[in-house]
Order: structure tokens, then C-alpha cells, then sequence
């Protein structure tokens, strides 16, 4: 997957003389896997709420960053971590309340049938460990993911990352199937990705591959977002189950009210998953993430390999944790998502009136996706229309990234707190940056 938010060395163009040694020195400390947003980049020196700010004082709006779900520097969040880092932070193997208290307030949010959580630090690792806990309750190694997904960092869920690279190696257990393109499918998308799945397992039969899990991100959001019409991913859930699979909810970047009042992207189908794995949002930018699932999976797992996570569910973060799920609940944060997502959508789609380019507009509350195409007959992917898009909104002081196979797609996902003031002043950027091409 190209990347269109992507700083490229030599491009440096107006980029201060003090910005440009911090782009040497972070280059030469930090080595040449790291990337930066924008081709000019962009240096933050404080958040809050919607906004970020350079070290000049100027503010920039966040369309983009759903790990700061409830705004930049949340102060109710803030007092959270700062008075419970002050009274004591260790590791689970000692009796604490917090986060006991934490795990049964996180547990009210999804449905019964899932009771346990087991703590992490970030999402590679929730998806890692749900890996882990997979392979033990179905005894099978191979695992479904769609050919663009993203699930994290670790070895084994890299593997399980086509989106970071044709670089990183699949084995034959990781079978990659078509993204649900709401676009580009004609007729019943759910038939259409379960058809997908269904050739996937019947390769593994072939090869003597048992089945291990579906692993979905409940937006397809590296796809190019994808939310789709409610139910339709019940077919292809039902076609792993039947093959002795489980069915693992992604919800990194979908989950705690990104999608509105569903709260999670595998509830708008109506689905119980085995597992699902949180993270990023969950703590507001404090590392802090899990997996939930049911008891009988994770039953013989718990019973065989003991789980240590040093800092997975220390009290500082199961302090924020929960500080996170009391902002969402006390502000209303789900019907918000909703509200404002509809707001935005039905601009873009004002928008898609005005500029050909626009080939379609699609979301579910504030996970939205924007994609450009050359014409709207052949639907092919134009990103330079996406790179234009970025790089001018980051010269009007609004921040957007861009996703899909053909770098075309804008993924448009800002914190929860977003109003239809804050969207206005987005929609109204992106009429400019378009009139501008």
C-alpha cells in the first residue's frame, strides 16, 4: 500500500531550520524504520481536545486521531492517572482492587457471553495472545485475514498484517481473502466476503490446514473502511464456526463508541465473538489494551500456560481505563459518535455533488472513508487526489490520513468529543483543498 501522508527526506521544502535538525538528529537516534506524517512535517508540542499545537501556538484539528478518543489531555482522564501514579503502580500478581473493579465496569459493555479480560499494553499484543488462546482452544494453526488488514507488530500477528508489507512473510496457515468493498461488489456484500472465507478454508482442507480463527477488523478500516450494512458479516462467521474456527473482533480501532451507539463494529451484525481485542482508544493515549473473550476458550488455555503481563493491567492503567469509560458514559460520547458521524457524512456527501472525483462516501458514526477515483464508471483509485487532499489540509492546520489499497481512501476518524462546529470547519477545508486541484 502506498503511503500518501508520508514525509520524504529531501522534500524538506519550507521546513524550519529547527525542525530540520530535530528530523536529522531523530533520523540518526532512532534509525530508518520510522516514518513521519506529511511531506512537511508536522511538530506537536501539546494537546487538547480537538486540537494539537506546534511550538509556535498554532492550532491544528484532529480528524484523524481516535487513540485520543475522548480529546487530547482529557482532564478527568488526566486526574486519573496522575493521582493513582502517586499512590502506587506494580504488576497483577498482587491483590489490588482497581483493577478488578476496572475488568467488571469494562465487561458491562459487551455481551454476557464473554466474561473474562486479560490485560496487555497494546493491541499486537491483545491480537498475540488472542492468537495464542486460539490455537489452544481449536487446535488449529490457520488463521483468515482480509489482503490489507492491520493487526499489530508482534512476530506472529505481523504475519497476520498484509498491510505492512509484502516484506514481512506469510506462511501457508495465513490465508488473505478480499476486503467486504461496498464499492466495487455488486449485490449481497456478506455473500460475497463469506465466499471469500469459504475458499480459504476449503484451501486449507486441501493443504491439511485446521482451521483457526477469523481475524477482522469490525470496519475493515485498512481496507479502506468498509462498515457495510448490519449483518452482513454473519455468513462468513458461521462458515469458520462450522469449519471448527473461532471468530476474533478486532476492535482496536473501531471499539469503545467510535461507530455510535452500537459501541463496537461486531455488534452492528448482531455477532457474539469468541474473542475480541481492545486497545489504543481504551486508554487515551495511555498504552493500555485486552482481550475479552468466553471461558470455555480460553478454559484449557488458563489451565496449561500461566499469563504474566508486567504492565498489562497495572493500576495506573486500569485507573484510566476506567476514567475513559466514565467520560463516555458521562458525556454522552455514544450518541455523539452517531450525531456528529451522520452531520459529516451527509457533508461529504454534499460535497461528492461538487467534485466528480469524489467516487464514493461511506461510515458508520465517526469512522468515516472518502474515496477519490479518476472517473466514477471505472471507480479507478485516483491518490493523487488523496495526496493533494492531506498534504493541503495539513497546510490549513487540519489533520486527515489516508488508507486503502490504492491510497485513495481518506480515513476520517476524530475524537469522540468532535462537534458539528469542529466539522464544519473540516468539511469547509476539504471544499477548499478540492477546488484546488
Amino acid at each position: 500500500m502506498a503511503m500518501v501522508n508520508q514525509y520524504v527526506p529531501g522534500r524538506e521544502g519550507d521546513i524550519s531550520a529547527g525542525d530540520a535538525a530535530l528530523i536529522k538528529r531523530r533520523a540518526e537516534l532512532l534509525g530508518p524504520a520510522y516514518r513521519l506524517f506529511y511531506e512537511k512535517p508536522l511538530h506537536i508540542v501539546r494537546g487538547e481536545g480537538v486540537w494539537l499545537y506546534d511550538p509556535e501556538g498554532q492550532a491544528y484539528l484532529d480528524v484523524y486521531n481516535n487513540v485520543a478518543s475522548v480529546g487530547h489531555c482529557h482532564p478527568h482522564v488526566v486526574e486519573a492517572l496522575t493521582k493513582q501514579a502517586a499512590i502506587l503502580n506494580t504488576h497483577t500478581r498482587y491483590l489490588h482492587e482497581t483493577i478488578v473493579d476496572y475488568a467488571a465496569k469494562l465487561l458491562t459493555k459487551f455481551p454476557a457471553e464473554l466474561k473474562h479480560v486479560m490485560f496487555t499494553c497494546t493491541g499486537s499484543e491483545a491480537n498475540d495472545l488472542a492468537l495464542r488462546i486460539a490455537r489452544s482452544y481449536t487446535k488449529g494453526t490457520g488463521v483468515i485475514v482480509t489482503k490489507l488488514a492491520y493487526h499489530g507488530l508482534t512476530l506472529a500477528i505481523a504475519e497476520l498484517s498484509p498491510s505492512l508489507g509484502d516484506y514481512i512473510e506469510r506462511g501457508p496457515s495465513v490465508k488473505l481473502v478480499p476486503a467486504p468493498d461496498t464499492y466495487r461488489i455488486e449485490g449481497d456484500v456478506g455473500a460475497a466476503f463469506a465466499a471469500g472465507v469459504k475458499q480459504a478454508l476449503a484451501e486449507m482442507k486441501e493443504q491439511g490446514i485446521k482451521p483457526c480463527a477469523l481475524l477482522v477488523d469490525g470496519i475493515f478500516s485498512s481496507d479502506g473502511v468498509f462498515p457495510g450494512n448490519p449483518g452482513f458479516l454473519k455468513e462468513a462467521v458461521e462458515a469458520v464456526r462450522a469449519a471448527g474456527g473461532i471468530y476474533i473482533a478486532d476492535e482496536v480501532q473501531p471499539g469503545f463508541a467510535r461507530v455510535g451507539t452500537d459501541w463496537w463494529g461486531f455488534a452492528r451484525h448482531g455477532l457474539v465473538p469468541d474473542i475480541v481485542t481492545v486497545g489504543k482508544p481504551m486508554g487515551n493515549g495511555h498504552p493500555i489494551a485486552g482481550a475479552i473473550m468466553k471461558p470455555d476458550v480460553v478454559e484449557e488455555f488458563g489451565r496449561r500456560s500461566r499469563y504474566f503481563n508486567t504492565f498489562g493491567g497495572n493500576p495506573v492503567s486500569c485507573a484510566v481505563g476506567r476514567a475513559v469509560l466514565e467520560v463516555i458514559e458521562n458525556e454522552n460520547l455514544p450518541t455523539n459518535a452517531a450525531k456528529v458521524g451522520a452531520y459529516m457524512k451527509a457533508g461529504l456527501e454534499k460535497l461528492a455533488e461538487r467534485f466528480d472525483i469524489i467516487g464514493d462516501v461511506r461510515g458508520a458514526g465517526l469512522f468515516l472513508g472518502l474515496e477519490f477515483v479518476k472517473d466514477r464508471k471505472s471507480k479507478e483509485p485516483l491518490a493523487a487526489a488523496a495526496t493533494h487532499v492531506v498534504n493541503d489540509l495539513r497546510r490549513r492546520k487540519v489533520l486527515i490520513s489516508a488508507t486503502g489499497p490504492g491510497a485513495n481512501i481518506l480515513k476520517i476518524r476524530p475524537p469522540l468529543v468532535f462537534t458539528q462546529e469542529h466539522a464544519d470547519i473540516f468539511l469547509d477545508a476539504v471544499g477548499q483543498a478540492l477546488a484546488g486541484l
